[in-house]
């Protein structure tokens, strides 16, 4: 069926700068407005930051194409992303790598994520309750790893984790970097400004 605010904004991506089809292929198979509550379906395609539960938010359309561009992600990585949230990000990764392995701190959002993800039958997101600070250490190493709220620093453990050739990226100190691993060391790049919500420490126990 026609979307003709999902398709506005693919519109608006491509005319941003986001030149990757395979990522703009994504966001056109995968509704925004179904990651959002339906009292904001209206505005689910608009360039905006929205309320989700437990108080986070999803980010706009042209940070996360833009995150997802800077991944460079090739149909084989295996990707950790920190911060699952309302799970569209994972959604569009998913379209672009073989399995996405995400961690949550809330324990509402994780259940509600993998409830959507079964619903939407996408069978390669693997959503954990935890603190997603320490990464995953039983799914190491990963070829991508995406932080999806800001730092001040990039956690050492999410480095180790990283395979070689690897690449991190994460926003830090309101600068969205990459960080690429060869063999042991790690170089890092600032792409451009931008400021998002800082990261929570721990994992929720209330929520």
């Amino acid at each position: 069926m026609f979307d003709p605010g999902l398709m506005d904004m693919i519109l608006r991506l491509r005319g941003r700068g986001v030149s990757d089809n395979n990522i703009l292929k994504a966001f056109e198979i995968t509704p925004r407005k179904l990651f959002v509550g339906e009292q904001h379906y209206m505005e689910a395609y608009e360039e905006k930051l929205l309320p989700i539960d437990c108080g986070q938010t999803l980010s706009e359309p042209l940070t996360i194409a833009r995150m997802s561009q800077a991944l460079d992600v090739d149909p084989d990585h295996k990707i950790l992303e920190i911060g699952t949230g309302s799970g569209y990000h994972a959604a569009i990764l998913s379209r672009l790598c073989k399995r996405v392995y995400s961690i949550e701190r809330y324990k509402q959002l994780t259940e509600q994520c993998e409830a959507l993800f079964r619903k939407l039958e996408i069978p390669n997101i693997v959503v954990r309750h935890g603190d997603g600070r320490h990464g995953w250490k039983g799914q190491a190493p990963f070829d991508r790893v995406l932080v999806t709220a800001g730092l001040k620093s990039v956690p050492a453990k999410l480095l180790d984790q990283l395979a070689p050739k690897g690449r991190l990226v994460a926003v830090v100190n309101d600068e969205l970097m990459r960080f690429d691993k060869a063999r042991t060391k790690v170089s890092e790049t600032a792409i451009f400004k931008l400021t998002i919500p800082m990261i929570e420490a721990g994992k929720s126990k209330a929520l």
